[in-house]
């Protein structure tokens, strides 16, 4: 007995010597958490997650009305499917470690190691607060193709699709260039995602689209958008989501925040009116869905550059911006015949493009030291590397989202029967629809009259 009282003493008086040093180790983290930072991140995190049902609106009203709930259905069943991804190894592909400057290890697959009180390297936020806020990056990245390949593609087809994609094309992308991969040591600027999120989501729509043809009657009948408020619902929610988007990234409550944010609005500001006057030139009428279009647009196009340009210069990119993405909707589209469905390759690849190029231009660090200066500040360098970096996601995408859909084909069916196309996917492929509609005789049916097809 005495002996075992003995033991127990031992234990206790090292298990007292232990505590102080685990409690010192605590609050020495807790004091380089800062929580105004570590809130405003967590905040910005929630409004990019509220942009991608927003996309699911934003897009179902620019579909015909028997597709609208498959349309929304994509947007909204990607924020599950992508978020297990990224928890599983997406993020730790992108952020943990570097593998020839080309893709992350897995050191941090299912986040492991990762504790409430780690903190983000060289950073004010707990590593839990990134995870987050870049999960929400990578969900809305494959979404944004969904628009190019609206109205035809089977469900099945996409989710394996988005998976698959978000693995091979997002996640070393991302790498690259925020990872630590090799445009990051090329001195490549992406603040929030031109390269990473538009450029690589709208040219791999343009190469799904090209691959899986036309939809049923696109360039004999009119396909027009069912439900223009709707429209504006869901840009409005991707507007105001994107100061959390541009101005999130930051990565702090401070300075870089607050202007990031101003030129967001500025440059989308400026785009709404830029697509507006050039229509109402070309067409004859200003229209309500060319403005909903025309912020995006803007948003698109300041997003690599929003942390590191200043108000005027934003104003710059948005009002070019609007212009060239409403003429590769309204012209090139046009002259060159491809079904985008609802122009993820017009609006986020031109818009994505312009922006990076446009952050070599007016780059500087009086804004953000971290950056570099671009052209007009004395550095034709910086225009090199974006171009470079614009380049190899052209690239990557297109050769990425071809071997994909290759692939895939020889496993499934990608595009649904011409039948069910005709009735619509959202009867066809979910057995639901939005506005009471019913199939009669394999025909979608409202007020008993045949619907648009």
């Amino acid at each position: 007995m005495k002996k075992l009282w003995s033991t127990m003493l031992t234990t206790l008086m090292l298990v007292a010597m232990m505590v102080p040093v685990a409690f010192a180790a605590d609050a020495e983290a807790a004091t380089k958490i800062d929580s105004g930072d570590t809130a405003w991140v967590l905040v910005s995190a929630a409004m990019v997650f509220i942009m991608t049902p927003g996309l699911g609106f934003f897009y179902g009203g620019m579909v015909r009305s028997k597709n609208v709930l498959s349309t929304i259905m994509q947007s909204f069943f990607i924020v599950a499917l992508i978020s297990v991804e990224w928890v599983l190894f997406g993020y730790s592909l992108t952020f943990s470690g570097d593998v020839s400057g080309i893709i992350g290890n897995l050191d941090k697959a299912g986040l492991a190691g990762i504790g409430v009180t780690t903190i983000l390297d060289n950073g004010t936020i707990p590593e839990f607060a990134f995870v987050a806020f870049q999960c929400m990056f990578a969900v809305i990245t494959p979404a944004l193709i969904t628009g190019a390949f609206a109205e035809r593609i089977k469900f099945s087809a996409f989710v394996v699709f988005s998976s698959l994609w978000a693995i091979f094309i997002y996640n070393p992308m991302a790498h690259w260039v925020w990872g630590g991969g090799w445009l990051a040591k090329l001195g490549a600027l992406d603040f929030a995602g031109g390269l990473v999120i538009h450029i690589l989501s709208g040219v791999s729509g343009l190469v799904f689209c090209l691959m899986v043809g036309k939809r049923r009657g696109y360039g004999k009948s009119p396909i027009i958008p069912h439900n223009i408020p709707m429209i504006v619902i869901g840009a409005t929610l991707l507007w105001f989501g994107w100061f959390g988007f541009n101005a999130g990234s930051a990565l702090g409550a401070n300075g870089l925040a607050a202007s990031a944010f101003i030129v967001s609005q500025i440059a989308a500001a400026g785009a709404t009116v830029s697509w507006v006057v050039a229509e109402w030139i070309y067409n004859g009428k200003p229209t309500l869905f060319g403005a909903a279009s025309g912020c995006i647009a803007g948003l698109v196009a300041i997003t690599p550059a929003a942390g590191y340009v200043t108000p005027m210069p934003a104003l710059i990119i948005g009002l070019v911006g609007g212009v060239v993405c409403y003429f590769s909707v309204a012209v090139v589209k046009a002259k060159l015949g491809y079904d985008d469905s609802l122009d993820a390759f017009g609006v986020h690849g031109v818009g994505g493009t312009w922006g990076a190029i446009a952050t070599g231009l007016w780059a500087t660090t009086s804004v953000n030291e971290a950056g570099a200066d671009g052209l007009f500040y004395g550095n034709p360098d910086l225009v090199v590397t974006q171009l470079i970096s614009v380049v190899t996601a052209w690239v990557f995408a297109i050769v990425g989202t071809f071997i994909l859909v290759k692939l895939i084909g020889l496993f499934m069916q990608i595009r649904v029967d011409e039948a069910d196309e005709v009735a619509g996917v959202d009867i066809s492929g979910h057995g639901e629809s939005a506005y009471g509609q019913s199939i009669v005789a394999g025909h979608p049916v409202i007020g008993g009259q045949d619907v648009n097809l």
